[in-house]
Order: C-alpha cells, then sequence, then structure tokens
C-alpha cells in the first residue's frame, strides 16, 4: 500500500519533540543545538538564528553522527538536546526523525521552522557566508 508524505510526516513527528519557536529559543538559551538545515541562499535571503549552526539537510547525518569522519566537532548531538529547523517545519521533522535512527537520544525540530520563528519575534540576524576552506555543515554557530 502507498504511504502519502503525510503518513510519513506523522511517524516522523510521533518520534521526536516538537518545539513552538520559543520554546526552541528557551532550550537554545539552556544548552540545545540548533541545526539550521535550510539552504546558504534561503539562509542569505531570510536571515539566520543566532547561536545556531549551518548544517545543510544534504549533509545532516554526516555532520551529526559522532563516528562520522565528516561529523562537525561543535555539534555534540549525544550529551544535548538537537533542534532542527528548516523553513516551514516540514523537512525538520524528516530530517530529526532520521537522527533518532542514529541514536540521537534528544531531538526535534521548530513547529513552523523559520517563519514560525520571525513571526514569533525571536532574534535573527543577516546571515554571513560560510567559510569556503571548510566543508560545508563543519563551522561554528552562527
Amino acid at each position: 500500500m502507498r504511504r502519502t508524505i503525510e503518513d510519513l510526516l506523522a511517524e516522523a513527528r510521533a518520534r521526536i519533540e516538537r518545539f513552538e519557536p520559543a520554546a526552541a529559543h528557551e532550550a537554545m538559551l539552556g544548552g540545545a543545538v540548533l541545526l539550521d538545515s535550510r539552504s546558504a541562499d534561503v539562509r542569505r535571503r531570510d536571515g539566520v538564528v543566532p547561536g545556531a549552526f549551518h548544517v545543510p539537510r544534504t549533509v545532516l547525518e554526516w555532520r551529526v553522527d559522532p563516528s562520522s569522519p565528516w561529523r562537525n566537532e561543535h555539534v555534540d548531538a549525544m550529551s544535548r538536546t538537537v533542534i532542527v529547523l528548516c523553513e516551514h517545519g516540514y523537512s525538520s521533522s524528516l530530517a530529526a526523525a532520521t537522527l533518532a535512527e542514529l541514536g540521537v537520544p534528544r531531538v526535534g525540530d521548530v513547529v513552523g521552522g523559520y517563519d514560525a520563528w520571525v513571526a514569533a519575534g525571536l532574534p535573527t540576524a543577516a546571515a554571513t557566508d560560510d567559510d569556503p576552506d571548510l566543508l560545508p555543515g563543519t563551522g561554528l554557530p552562527d
């Protein structure tokens, strides 16, 4: 039987914690790591969340898995809450569920994504260009 994207989202969201934007911000202040999975172009256009790590969706699993030779050494996903942020709060649910499959113990996403973050009046900043000498997703937070 064919499954729909709504089926996949429901299954993913049943396995992760969903954070309203204000709760995600509070979690960050308490030590959670926010992973911004949006593309560099979208981040340049719309801005970023200060303190978030830019980890593009295409490399997310490799940057978070502590056994990966391509991990981001600044992201300690196994001992911190990890919250994934996308543009609207859909692909982040699927990405967070994948991180749960990798064994990340506390993982979730932002309900409504960056759009909801902005609508809630939470801190944003202009994006800066990623360091061209680093692999995408391996840098320090914004």
